[in-house]
């Protein structure tokens, strides 16, 4: 008994002991790894075609004491977006713990091997740094090195959720509208904003954005016996500026996917909300929409009328001047206005012949243009005509002719003609001798007959006038003024004859314009539109500056010519960068604040003008 109570004793210590260890491992083991900051990229192995996630994830008990993120320099790479920021909060076996992520998508510039250094990060005061990692950058479309559950993933979440594309029609005419509207698909739940991959191409095409709400709105569509909440994530206007088949890219999303951890008989959708301690992860599923084709078909070149410029669409035609009586030398308003459906940028300005006797000056164009469904608006046209002579003047009706897509078929549409009356105004350009009194008179008459006189006065008189200074300014102002007006005639006839020339010159101005106008929106608070008038802003000036046409213009095109031009890279990747936020900001619901407004504004102008300068400085060199 003595032997089994003794046995029983040291059999309890024992237990004691291995017990209380045990907590204290675990404790000792929780202040260990209490704190970890790593860093992981989503491969190691990339094409050089898609983009990358790159994390960084700080674990501790709690986030109080976190701040002073610092990423790695990313120079080797784009920086399609973030750092966006994620936390999680776990509660296992009593135990709670955190994390916090900064996540960047990446795209590489170039092929190699590159390092991505450590980021730092202070929590209560100490420093933490990740390890440095390594990615290679390979040609074309090699396959990932992506861990063997996860083609199992993707391929569960391609059922649930994908970017479809759909054109309103598969063949029109060269300059009818063709409308592309791109939809999301998900039966998912999304986790945090989703960003653009890669725009899609409008190659051969002229592209305006139409307008669709400034959130993701979602309604409901049964496919294949299965519910899906969908959304319009953009719609554009297409107007083929070419025949033949043309191809429109796919637009690629990422999209943060809330999952439930893989299990291994479960699907990884199956039962997640049901799971009350939020055991899920977020997954970066790449939706890519379809590829379209639309088949263009030619203008008919059979009885195209003489005023036909290339406008496409349904328009009506309206005139009106703002007098029928008028004087010589003062000037009449001649108003063409232009309204109905197509693309009003592009309606050339119908050509306006004058009778012999006036004078026309360059036309203040106006338009307005209207998103919502067909582009459409109107283009106003306003003409300053002076008449120098007097009499009945004729102006002949003005011709207007554009091809009807719906009926197959060029129409001529003409303003009534005009007769204004001119009556003799101020002869402004004659010489007026009735001003003279009976003392010039009698003063003129005594200079002629000083003509009499000997030759001798005639010559003193002549060189006592050539030494006056006041003869030489009567002489040389005028000559002065004439070269001067004679040169500026023909500096404004060469830029008026050079378009491309005067677009590049006026590039800036236009752009300055064009922020003033945003600037306007910010302070309303318009944040779509704002971001709106930006891009505009960048493409035109780009158009401008690089002899880019508006149906060729992309930013992939601009990033070419800037290239080619030997702009430097930073410049070149800030356009890129400038462009795909500008993209962004419709996909990431109540972030844009004034303040980051005013932020992308000043980024943009900067932009500007460094681009200016980097052009000038090539030129120059």
């Amino acid at each position: 008994m003595l032997k089994e109570k003794k046995i029983g004793k040291d059999g309890f210590f024992m237990i004691k002991i291995a017990k209380n260890t045990l907590w204290l491992l675990i404790l000792f083991s929780n202040i260990i790894f209490a704190q970890a900051f790593l860093a992981s990229v989503s491969h190691s192995k990339i094409s050089i075609d898609d983009q990358f996630e790159l994390s960084f994830t700080f674990s501790g008990d709690n986030l109080n004491g976190l701040k002073n993120f610092v990423p790695p320099g990313m120079d080797n790479f784009m920086i399609l977006s973030g750092p966006s920021q994620s936390t999680s909060m776990e509660f296992v076996n009593g135990i709670s713990s955190a994390s916090k992520t900064y996540t960047y998508y990446l795209k590489a510039k170039s092929l190699g091997n590159y390092n991505i250094g450590s980021a730092s990060v202070e929590y209560n005061g100490k420093i933490y740094k990740t390890d440095p990692l390594s990615v290679e950058i390979v040609k074309g479309t090699t396959p990932v090195d992506k861990q063997k559950d996860e083609p199992s993933v993707d391929s569960e979440i391609a059922e649930n959720l994908f970017v479809r594309a759909t054109a309103d029609k598969q063949r029109v005419y060269q300059g009818e509208q063709v409308t592309v509207t791109y939809k999301l698909y998900t039966r998912l739940n999304i986790a945090s904003q989703m960003s653009v991959s890669k725009l899609p191409q409008y190659q051969g095409f002229w592209a305006e954005e139409l307008e669709t709400s400034k959130n993701i709105l979602f309604s409901t569509e049964v496919i294949n016996g299965k519910q899906f909440r969908v959304g319009i994530l953009k719609k554009v206007a297409l107007f083929p500026n070419q025949s033949g088949e043309l191809s429109v890219t796919p637009f690629e999303l990422n999209v943060p996917v809330l999952v439930q951890k893989k299990k291994r008989s479960n699907n990884i959708f199956d039962d997640f909300f049901n799971d009350p301690f939020g055991r899920g992860e977020t997954v970066d599923y790449s939706a890519k929409s379809n590829k379209l084709k639309v088949n263009v078909l030619p203008l008919p070149k059979e009885r195209i009328p003489e005023s036909f410029n290339g406008a496409v669409g349904d328009f009506t035609l309206n005139s009106s001047i703002d007098k029928s009586k008028t004087n010589t030398n003062e000037p009449v308003s001649l108003k063409i206005d232009i309204k109905g459906n197509g693309n009003i940028k592009l309606v050339d300005i119908p050509e306006v012949k004058l009778p012999p006797g006036f004078e026309k000056y360059d036309p203040k164009i106006s338009e307005q243009i209207n998103r919502t469904g067909k582009i459409g608006g109107k283009k106003t046209i306003e003409y300053l005509i002076v008449p120098r002579t007097p009499g009945d003047k004729q102006i002949p009706g003005i011709a207007f002719s554009f091809f009807n897509p719906d009926k197959k078929s060029y129409v001529t549409l003409s303003s009534n003609p005009y007769t204004i009356k001119v009556a003799q105004g101020e002869r402004v350009f004659e010489p007026d001798i009735s001003g003279l009194n009976k003392e010039d008179i009698k003063l003129l008459s005594k200079d002629i007959r000083y003509i009499k006189t000997s030759g001798n006065d005639i010559s003193k008189r002549s060189e006592l006038l050539i030494f006056r200074f006041g003869f030489w300014a009567a002489v040389g102002i005028p000559l002065v003024a004439l070269i001067g007006f004679v040169a500026f005639k023909k500096r404004d006839e060469k830029l008026t004859a050079d378009v491309q020339l005067l677009r590049y010159r006026k590039a800036q101005k236009v752009a300055k314009n064009r922020l003033k106008i945003a600037q306007s929106l910010m302070i309303k608070k318009q944040d779509r539109e704002f971001y709106t008038e930006l891009s505009q802003a960048l493409f035109g000036y780009l158009e401008d500056k690089l002899h880019i046409p508006k149906a060729e213009f992309s930013v992939d095109r601009a990033i070419f010519e800037l290239q080619k031009r030997n702009i430097a890279q930073d410049v070149v990747d800030r356009v890129q960068k400038v462009s795909q936020k500008c993209e962004y900001v419709r996909f990431a619901p109540g972030s844009n604040g004034t303040d980051t407004m005013n932020d992308m504004y000043n980024e943009l102008s900067d932009l500007i003008i460094d681009i200016e300068k980097s052009i000038v400085v090539k030129k120059n060199a």
